[in-house]
């Protein structure tokens, strides 16, 4: 049965993360539910993405390019996958992301998406007049990439990618990504749903927003055995 919030409960869902035990560190059980992602990864199911702008530059921030990531969002709903879960910081994203096997592995999908978030941040920096920043990306570019015609380093070199296996996995995630702007030295905001770039509010208070922002219980069945 799918569960709902009813609009205004902002503390159901966070007060269900709380209680979940802290289960990471024992001995094993990561191995059981998450698995950092170093080669290319076919198979559908909900994985847990971060990508993450180059020196940890907050380039969205500089070059206002929010709008970028929720247009690769939709891409990515269009092409089959479902975005569940999402935070866009200053300078990285987090996301949960139910990928559906389509021809293309999850690697490919995500480094098109880069590619194409990327292009866009260099076009508004261009147009911001942004030359100090311009020439700092064009600095870490290595002399391999540089051959091969590339002008710009935007992200770091490698994104992190683990696959979730279990509800408790998945909200700990949630719990994670949301709480990101409210917590150290961010302070985006006071309570995790107030951020406009998260799926906080989609989860705590019901905003439906967001056609390509689906329900991660409405997936359950399709990755738990």
């Amino acid at each position: 049965m799918r569960l709902r919030l009813s609009p205004g409960d902002a503390s159901a869902i966070r007060s269900r993360i709380k209680i979940i035990p802290i289960l990471q560190n024992l001995t094993g059980w990561c191995n059981l539910t998450c698995m950092a992602i170093h080669t290319a990864v076919h198979h559908s199911g909900i994985y847990f993405i971060t990508f993450t702008c180059y020196r940890w530059l907050r380039l969205f921030e500089m070059a206002n390019a929010y709008s970028e990531v929720y247009n690769f969002f939709g891409i990515l709903n269009r092409q089959g996958h479902q975005v569940l879960g999402y935070v866009i910081m200053p300078n990285h994203v987090h996301m949960l992301l139910y990928f559906c096997t389509t021809g293309q592995p999850l690697n490919t999908v995500i480094g098109n998406g880069k590619r194409f978030i990327g292009y866009e941040i260099i076009r508004r920096l261009k147009a911001k007049g942004a030359d100090a920043v311009l020439h700092l990306l064009k600095e870490g570019v290595s002399p391999v990439e540089s051959k091969k015609g590339k002008l710009h380093q935007l992200w770091q070199d490698t994104f992190d990618v683990k696959v979730c296996r279990t509800e408790k996995f998945i909200l700990q995630k949630l719990n994670y990504l949301h709480a990101n702007p409210s917590r150290g030295r961010w302070k985006l905001c006071n309570e995790p749903y107030e951020y406009e770039h998260s799926s906080a509010a989609f989860y705590e208070i019901g905003k439906r927003d967001n056609i390509w922002l689906k329900d991660y219980r409405d997936f359950l069945a399709l990755v738990q055995d």
